[in-house]
């Protein structure tokens, strides 16, 4: 079985200068301004993504794919992997938006992926659920389930009912 998503992948950045690297993306690059959401610390440690809050802006380019700039609270440390996925330096992760989080998390779980954020999702805030895990090279995965996909990508029709 595969896990089925329900929109284009997406590339998060972790970031020292929030407002430089926006900079760059949208005003070198040409990237649109979708949004910034401000994560308190209690939900960036519950997701896995920092051990204090953070900051999320997303951008999109004139295709549709988008990248989130994501700039923790504390100062990033220079370091090997840590159990946060923004406490290092130079963190990259991909973003998988799938239809069932918990079926993906269950497949992933059968072919020996340990997950981050332990075995279930995280409900980050309200109708949305993610999960970290690494790949077998060690690179980060997000898997995020949006309750309603439309409130987020408003030019995605939604494959299932609410």
């Amino acid at each position: 079985m595969k896990f089925e998503m329900t929109a284009p992948l997406e590339v998060g950045i972790a970031c020292s200068d929030l407002a430089r690297l926006r900079r760059f993306y949208e005003g070198v690059l040409g990237f649109s301004f979708v949004s910034e959401f401000v994560v308190p610390a209690e939900k960036a440690v519950e997701s896995a993504l920092s051990s204090g809050g953070y900051t999320v802006v997303r951008l999109q380019t004139s295709f549709g794919e988008r990248l989130k700039l994501l700039a923790p609270n504390k100062p990033l440390k220079a370091a090997a992997p840590t159990p946060y996925v923004l406490d290092k330096a130079n963190a990259v992760y991909l973003t998988f938006i799938v239809v069932d989080i918990d079926a993906a998390i269950s497949r992933l779980l059968e072919e020996g992926i340990e997950f981050m954020t332990g075995n279930q999702r995280v409900e980050v805030r309200p109708g949305v659920y993610l999960a970290f895990c690494r790949d077998p090279e060690g690179n980060v995965l997000e898997l995020v389930q949006y309750q309603n996909i439309a409130s987020y990508r408003s030019e995605l029709r939604q494959t299932k009912e609410d």
